[in-house]
């Protein structure tokens, strides 16, 4: 009778050790969407900043901002928020733009800058023209230039056919 009432006491802390144990078990089968919000920045946009940048400029590099300062519009705000379903690990990633007038003065925050941002946009190169071995590719063009359509005389005709014209096989 004692190991009956032994064994009973100990399945029943067992199954309550399972039970309780089970919410964290059925956590990982649920699915939890992941959460990002504001705007998500690649390291290749930031990078792209210049000082003396107009707004539209910027606007067209990193987009809209998330926030703009109601009391003054020479701060804008541009935050990222990434929260994982899975673990429920937290990203946070935010960048200021601070402007003088319409020109870009200054960009703080938790990206890194281009060595290149204190040159203005007008004075510094493209990345191609810093490395002369980059030629641009002309495509080739083609050995029969003839126009694939004739057009008729307009003064012998008001009509407007079009005569599809063969291209020639003959080399």
């Amino acid at each position: 009778m004692l190991i009956k009432k032994q064994s009973l006491t100990l399945m029943g802390a067992a199954a309550l050790a399972l039970s309780l144990n089970a919410c964290s078990v059925m956590d990982w089968l649920v699915y939890k969407p992941d959460i990002p919000q504001g705007n998500y920045m690649e390291t290749q946009q930031v990078e792209k900043l210049r000082i003396d940048m107009t707004k539209e400029q910027v606007e067209y590099v990193l987009g809209r901002p998330v926030l703009r300062d109601s009391f003054a519009d020479d701060t804008w705000y541009y935050v990222y928020h990434y929260k994982s379903g899975r673990d429920a690990s937290v990203t946070h990633k935010e960048l200021i733009a601070h402007f003088n007038g319409d020109k870009l003065a200054s960009v703080s925050g938790d990206y890194t800058l281009s060595k290149d941002f204190n040159t203005p946009l007008e004075q510094s190169a493209l990345p191609e023209a810093r490395r002369p071995e980059l030629v641009p590719q002309v495509p080739a063009q083609r050995p029969d230039t003839k126009p694939l359509v004739e057009e008729k005389n307009p003064a012998r005709s008001n009509s407007s056919e079009v005569k599809p014209v063969v291209p020639s096989t003959d080399k």
